[in-house]
Parts: structure tokens; C-alpha cells; sequence
């Protein structure tokens, strides 16, 4: 036993001395990132919706969708399509007699907010049509069936809604039809009509960060770069992913696209891809052998990527970096419930007390339920690091500015403090407008059919008269004046625009108050135009900056 021991004591001690080694090579060679130990966290019973009858339609999308003020959920209904839109802070049991958005004839299939007014909602649905609804602040007292505006232009289901992210009233729809419109909601006109750009069904849109363009996957396979105002493909990926199944993309704000997609081995795959150069991946990753369709939700504030598949019990999330191997896996939530859908809330929406970067409402069969994202930190200040500023409500453009070609990246706001939402301005501040010929555009659809533009009675696209949108002009409505129940009533009235951003109805006189509104107007908007200028040119100057600093200190 004695001549044991002095054997024993080396060999202990080279082993230990290895793995002490081993430990710190690998402690040396870890990616460093302020997102590596995020954590999930579902939030109590007691915090959750219980007894929402989500609805069981066969549509591979989120069927959610959260913003600071209130959730939206789509439901089951008797007959039609409806979808609740609850306060953000409620919880416990929903009472079966809670009213809903209850206006469709057929299903809804996707539900988006406006990103510039958090009253806004807009529904697409099997009927073919979409809908814009105006929600009160204090939420709904009774259903809600009258739209503030209808588009149709589809025919057949709508199952693909994306608002622009910087151009006020700008939403474009995807149908069944093969076809992608893009409407000005505050006029319900259609301005663009791309008919030609998809041989097949359109699984998923995004627009990138600018609102310049939007990216495409088809049921072909193909993952294509659009210019919606050109109407032209600029970028063609064929089997960017080779199985047959349902893809999804996703424009990040640095210009690459990240897709979701099915291996020929039906593996569920994530890919990223550089558009400058869409001949191979920058990255591809395999999941696993599931056939739920993976949905993307990417934030650009921390440049992280969520997956959530329905049918799952998972959620993983990936940051992704301009380093190799580009996309870096994180770490993933598991729960013993299936999620038959998803929400992810605007950064806006998230508590900054508690370092919470990103929330989601998971969809049970009878309940939502809210998952936090969280980086553990043990101060109790405000954590800038984490919080970049964000995407506000203010538009970078108005929506005849964006159909101009002009394009221009999201006004920011801090979360210093957390983040208020204001009440809507849409009632208030928005009505009707007629269509500017000066404005020199055309309508694809006009240009085809050479045929008016229909009134509010007749149009494909009818409008609420409390809905609508500010600027300068005048015109004369039908010769009659709208009612607060959406009607038509009286004498020949003359909408102008008021003091203070607002428009109001007059008699006929007023000229000279009118000209000096319209020279407001003017000054304002090239106020507006100078300030992203000077926020584009500081964006641009503190990218140099950065570039200089990394020069000098040799890292390039």
C-alpha cells in the first residue's frame, strides 16, 4: 500500500493540473457577448389569460400580436372570423361575453399593429379582404363589426399582413392569389399591385430596416429581393432551402435575410444570407426532424433571433455578429405545453426595471402565456448596454413622401426611464383626404384598367370618415359631410386643414387661413426632411468614428 502512494499522488495531480488547463483554454477561447446567458422565464398562473379560445385554423402564423397597450388574439367564432384585443395588463380567466373585432365573413388568418400608432390594428382574413380598426384607448366596451377602412383587391384568402416600418399608412397584403398589394391606408388606395413577381403561393414577407425593399419566399422555393415602388426582382436565391415545406424570411438591419426552411431530408434549417451575394449561405444551421414551420422574430435593437416552431415545446434564440460562424446559438426555453402560436412585443413594451429584453406570449390551446427574456444583472440601473435606443411611433415619412422614392431609416427613442404610451392621435388628428393628382402617381391598378378612382360608397377600398390622415390640400367630399356614425348627410362642406395639425370642415371661406396652413405644411416638411438628414449624417459619422478608433488601435 505504501509504495502506492507516492504513484497515486503524481498521476491525482497531473489530472487535476490538466483539467485546470483544459478549463481555462476553453475559458480563453469563449465568444464574449453580453447575450450569452439570457435567460427564459414564464411568467405565474395568476399573470396568464386563461379561457381564450384560440382559434384552431390551419394557417402557419403567429395568430398574436402584442404591442404596449393592448394583445390581440385571434379566436373561434361561430361564424366569420374574430379576434380579441385585450389591455396589455390584463390577466386571469376572459369571460366568453368579452367583446371582440368581430367583422370578417370568414376566418382571420393574420393580425397586425400599426408601428406608428398603437391603436391601429389591421386583420387579413379567408374573405379576401383587409381591415383596419380603430381600437379606443380604454379597449373595447361592445363588438366591434364597422372597419375605419376596407381593401379589396384580392381574390382569394389574405394571409399575409407587414406595415412599412418608417412611411406612415403604408401596409402591404399577400394573398393566396399569388399577389402582393400595398395600399395607402390613409386614402384606402392602392398604390402598388405586384402581380407578376410569384409563380406560386407567397409563404412570407419583410421589409428591410429603410422600408426600400421587401424580401420574398414562394412556395417555389425561391427567396427573391424586391423593389415594391419599381415592381422589379433584384435578387433571385432558387431552393434557397430544398425541402418542400413552408419557408420564412426575414430582412435584419444590416441588409442580410435570415431564413427558416426544411432540409430534403425534412430537417428544419436556419440559413443567412448575404444579398450581395445570394449564389451560398453565410451560415446554415440544422435543427431537428419536427415539421412544425419555424417563425422568425428578430429584434434589432440586440441583433437576436428567436425560432419558434408551432407545435413545439421550444423556443431557441441565436444572436447573430459579423464574426464566423455569423449565427450563434444561445440557448432555448422548453416547456411541457405545445405552443399553437406566438407574440413578440415591441421593445417599447418590455419592463427595463427588471433587464427584461424581450417577451413573448405563448399560445396554449386555452391560455396565453407571457415569457420573459431576460439578462441577469445585479444593478438596479438602467442598463444601457442593453437598451439602444429603439423604433418609436414618430414616422420617418409620410406615405406620399415614400411613394416619392424617398426613404429614410426610424426615428429612435430612448427607454431611459422605461417607455409610456401615449393615447392614440389618429382620431384626432387624421381624416379623410382625397388623392393629389400634383403628386403625379398613378395606381398600378389605374394604369391597367384606365378606370376612376370608386367613392367612399361604391370603392373596393371604403373608408370610416374619422379615419384618414394630415396634409395639406382641399378638397370637396362628395358634397356631402360625414356623420360620427359613417354616413353621409347635408350640404356641399370643404375639408381644410386646421392650426395645430388638424383637419375641420368649413363653409367655403377661409382662403387666406388655408394658404397659410399650406405654408406650415411646406416649412414643417422640410423641417421633418432636414432632421433625418442630420440623423442620417450622425449615424454615418459615428460609424467612421468607430472605424477610426479601430484603426488606430490596430485592429484592422
Amino acid at each position: 500500500m505504501s509504495c502506492c502512494r507516492p504513484f497515486c499522488f503524481p498521476l491525482t495531480a497531473l489530472l487535476a493540473t490538466k483539467s485546470l488547463s483544459d478549463m481555462s483554454f476553453r475559458r480563453g477561447v469563449v465568444r464574449q457577448s453580453k447575450f450569452r446567458h439570457v435567460f427564459a422565464q414564464a411568467w405565474k398562473a395568476e399573470h396568464c389569460l386563461d379561457d381564450v379560445r384560440v382559434t384552431r385554423v390551419t394557417w402557419e402564423g403567429p395568430l398574436c400580436a402584442p404591442n404596449p397597450k393592448f394583445i390581440a388574439v385571434i379566436v373561434e367564432a361561430g361564424g366569420g372570423g374574430s379576434f380579441l384585443v385585450l389591455p396589455l395588463s390584463k390577466s386571469g380567466r376572459v369571460d366568453q361575453t368579452t367583446p371582440s373585432v368581430c367583422g370578417h365573413a370568414a376566418p382571420v388568418l393574420d393580425i397586425q399593429w400599426c408601428p406608428h400608432d398603437d391603436n391601429v390594428i389591421a386583420s387579413a382574413s379567408e374573405d379576401c379582404a383587409v381591415k383596419v380598426w380603430q381600437i379606443p384607448d380604454e379597449g373595447l366596451s361592445s363588438p366591434m363589426t364597422e372597419a375605419a377602412v376596407t381593401l379589396e383587391e384580392h381574390s382569394k384568402r389574405v394571409g399575409i399582413l407587414a406595415w412599412h416600418p418608417t412611411a406612415l399608412n403604408i401596409l402591404l397584403s399577400a394573398g393566396c392569389d399569388n399577389l402582393l398589394c400595398i395600399w395607402d391606408v390613409g386614402t384606402g388606395e392602392l398604390v402598388y399591385r405586384l402581380d407578376d413577381a410569384h409563380p406560386d403561393l407567397i409563404y412570407g414577407v419583410s421589409w428591410n430596416r429603410e422600408g426600400s425593399a421587401i424580401c420574398t419566399v414562394c412556395k417555389d422555393k425561391a427567396l427573391r429581393v424586391i423593389d415594391p415602388r419599381r415592381g422589379t426582382v433584384l435578387k433571385v436565391r432558387e431552393k434557397a432551402h430544398e425541402g418542400s415545406r413552408p419557408m420564412r424570411a426575414v430582412f435584419l438591419s444590416d441588409g442580410k435575410i435570415l431564413t427558416t426552411g426544411f432540409s430534403r431530408m425534412s430537417e428544419r434549417q436556419m440559413a443567412l444570407w448575404d444579398t450581395q451575394d445570394l449564389s451560398e449561405p453565410m451560415a446554415v444551421q440544422e435543427m431537428d426532424t419536427s415539421n412544425g414551420v419555424l417563425l422568425p422574430f428578430y429584434d434589432p435593437d440586440t441583433n437576436m433571433v428567436y425560432l419558434c416552431g408551432k407545435g413545439d415545446c421550444t423556443i431557441r434564440y441565436f444572436e447573430v455578429t459579423e464574426e464566423p460562424p455569423y449565427v450563434h446559438f444561445l440557448s432555448l426555453h422548453s416547456s411541457k405545453e405545445p405552443q399553437r402560436g406566438a407574440g413578440f412585443l415591441s421593445k417599447r413594451g418590455v419592463d427595463v426595471n427588471k433587464c427584461e429584453i424581450a417577451r413573448f406570449y405563448k399560445l396554449h390551446e386555452r391560455k396565453v402565456e407571457p415569457i420573459s427574456m431576460t439578462v441577469p444583472r445585479k444593478s438596479d440601473l438602467f442598463q444601457g448596454d442593453l437598451y439602444p435606443d429603439t423604433a418609436g411611433l414618430e414616422p420617418s415619412l409620410l406615405a406620399e413622401d415614400w411613394i416619392a422614392g424617398r426613404d429614410a431609416p426610424p426615428v429612435l427613442v430612448s427607454l431611459s426611464g422605461g417607455y409610456t404610451a401615449p393615447p392614440s392621435k389618429q382620431r384626432d388628428t387624421l381624416r379623410n383626404r382625397p388623392k393629389h393628382p400634383s403628386r403625379g402617381f398613378t395606381p398600378s391598378s389605374q394604369r391597367e384598367a384606365d378606370t376612376p378612382t370608386a367613392t367612399p360608397a361604391t370603392a373596393t377600398a371604403t373608408r370610416d370618415p374619422g379615419w384618414g390622415r394630415g396634409g395639406e390640400g382641399e378638397a370637396t367630399v362628395g358634397g356631402a359631410e360625414a356623420d360620427g356614425e359613417g354616413g353621409w348627410r347635408g350640404r356641399e362642406k370643404r375639408e381644410v386643414r386646421r392650426g395645430g395639425g388638424r383637419w375641420g370642415w368649413e363653409d367655403g371661406e377661409g382662403g387666406r387661413e388655408k394658404r397659410e396652413e399650406e405654408q406650415l405644411c411646406e416649412v414643417l416638411a422640410e423641417l421633418k426632411a432636414l432632421r433625418t438628414l442630420v440623423l442620417a449624417q450622425g449615424q454615418r459619422i459615428e460609424h467612421l468614428e468607430s472605424q477610426l478608433a479601430r484603426i488606430e488601435d490596430g485592429d484592422v
